[in-house]
């Protein structure tokens, strides 16, 4: 639980780091860009790159995730039955691991088609948009898909090598992804400040994640020195998939490949329809509405589901009734607990968030974006979190225990549900319907392996005392935005009217009532949460 609990920390403070490097830049990015060059960067380029990456390798991480460590050989087993036993073992694990391979050989072709696709069907008007100095826009569009290739190749590499890093020391190495990661968000931020007149944004924002990408592969490479590369396997004659990648783990990846295709439609649907439907400007809106909200999802909760995959998929890889059912009773109290986690912290964005939002949006919103669709957005995006939160540990779960036929059925459920729904609200019924079938198939996984009394939906709700802080919470600063008007005061005087006497003590009011209800819910909570060595050394002295 303790080595848990560290990942779940050091997972927290990389996603803290980066993303609060990112949130910079993007501020330092929307007033030097138009709305229109925003939008084209940050919802066409990035739908773009994340399709790319998403079909390349989402459905290889999954996979090799649930590959079992390979182990030694018993010591009472015999010295030549020993060396065969481990002689097979090793090739197993190459073979396992050389799937993660895959995506690059994948990766890049696809990259390809996707840029020269981007290039044919690109609207005039995003083509206007490019107001640089260059005489032709088809030449700067062509560069910058051309940096989504390096990118994608660079990428898919340092996910290549910590795959093998993971299984092989069965631990993560979190310290080198935060070093990777901090170096690439620094090589990414000058490159794309280097156009401090903004007149250059497109260029400056495919330079950018050029860099990046440079910069983590570059930190990986020196960290593990080539052992991620593709490793030969003794020929046999079971022929070439036998020699190089393990079928069962390859026929795995193919299965959640295509699930992840059905998923990324579904779930980046509206970026498809913003992009081909929506001016531009108005997808610049949106790009930076949506940027600022994921802030909290990503920092909090996109830590949380990494390690409950990780931790099912090493604690439920087998399928054996007996080994599920003496593994359930670990894994109860730390499901449970993750859980609540979730709940408790969408319950603060949903309190605190949704009453402070609109003062936020005038203090850090530039006044280009004040009349395009990004207040809209953030101001739904703030309900849209706790569906996030919710389906993400539920979908840990079923991405390291599900078989072919659960994936086969979490796909055709979504369709179906998607096809019953209007396209404007296919994103947020696109979570809803998977939260359904999730704790459908965690009810129904647990019962066949008769452990179904230790899963109890009702123990992952929070205490009603702390609910009751918070809707008291809630009551009081509605009550302070009432008496103080700290909202009006800075659509009134801009940026200036911060430093207000009557915006600090609203400010102030919800800050007061925020640390509190988290210490208290920390208090009650104690059993739990990790506590530093050195106070245990302090406390048993």
């Amino acid at each position: 639980m303790s080595t848990t609990m560290s990942t779940l920390t050091s997972l927290m403070g990389l996603q803290l780091f980066t993303r609060l490097f990112t949130f910079i830049l993007n501020q330092a990015l929307s007033r030097l860009a138009s709305p229109v060059a925003y939008g084209i960067a940050s919802i066409q380029f990035e739908l773009m790159l994340s399709t790319i990456l998403f079909l390349s390798r989402e459905g290889v991480r999954g996979a090799l995730l649930r590959v079992k460590p390979t182990g030694e050989a018993s010591e009472n087993v015999k010295s030549s039955e020993k060396d065969h036993k481990e002689t097979e073992q090793k090739s197993f694990g190459n073979a396992a691991m050389n799937v993660g391979f895959i995506p690059v050989i994948f990766g890049v072709p696809l990259a390809i088609i996707t840029s020269l696709l981007y290039v044919t069907f690109a609207s005039a008007e995003t083509l206007s948009g490019f107001n640089l100095r260059f005489s032709s826009c088809h030449g700067i569009i062509s560069g910058a898909n051309a940096q989504q290739v390096c990118m994608c190749q660079f990428h898919i590499g340092c996910e290549r090598i910590l795959f093998c890093f993971y299984r092989a020391m069965s631990s993560l190495k979190t310290h080198v992804r935060l070093r990777a990661e901090g170096v690439g968000i620094t090589a990414k931020t000058l490159a794309t400040r280097g156009d401090k007149g903004g007149n250059l944004p497109l260029l400056a924002f495919a330079l950018g994640q050029f860099m990046y990408g440079s910069s983590v592969f570059l930190v990986y490479l020196r960290e593990f020195q080539g052992a991620g590369l593709i490793t030969r396997i003794a020929k046999s004659s079971s022929g070439f998939l036998r020699v190089y990648f393990d079928r069962d783990v390859l026929e795995l990846s193919m299965w959640m490949t295509s699930q992840s295709l059905v998923k990324h439609v579904l779930t980046e649907g509206d970026k498809f329809v913003l992009s081909w439907f929506s001016p531009l400007q108005d997808q610049g809106g949106y790009a930076l509405a949506v940027n600022y909200g994921s802030l909290i999802a990503r920092i909090v909760f996109q830590p949380i589901e990494e390690t409950l995959r990780l931790y099912f998929s090493k604690t439920l890889a087998e399928q054996n009734v007996r080994v599920i059912y003496l593994r359930s009773t670990t894994l109860h109290p730390h499901f449970q607990h993750y859980s609540e986690m979730q709940i408790i912290g969408s319950l603060f964005v949903l309190i605190f968030g949704s009453s402070y939002i609109s003062l936020v949006l005038n203090i850090l919103l530039p006044p280009q974006y004040l009349n395009t669709s990004a207040p809209r957005v953030l101001e739904a995006w703030i309900w849209y979190i706790p569906v996030l939160a919710v389906n993400g540990g539920l979908e840990a779960f079923i991405a390291s225990v599900a078989l072919r036929k659960d994936v086969n059925n979490q796909s055709r459920w979504m369709i179906l549900f998607t096809l019953t729904r209007p396209l404007s609200m296919q994103t947020s019924s696109n979570l809803s319907a998977r939260i359904i079938y999730a704790l459908h198939f965690c009810q129904t996984f647990f019962a066949n392996h008769d452990a179904s009394q230790m899963l109890r939906w009702r123990n992952v709700l929070p205490p009603w005392t702390l609910v009751s802080g918070l809707v008291i919470s809630a009551l009081a600063v509605n009550l302070g935005e009432t008496v103080f008007g700290a909202t009006e005061i800075v659509q009134r005087e801009g940026r200036t009217g911060i430093v207000r006497r009557p915006v600090l003590l609203h400010i102030a009011l919800g800050g007061v009532l925020a640390i509190s209800c988290m210490g208290w819910w920390a208090w009650t909570a104690r059993e739990f949460l990790p506590v530093p060595r050195r106070w245990n050394k302090v406390k048993s002295a």
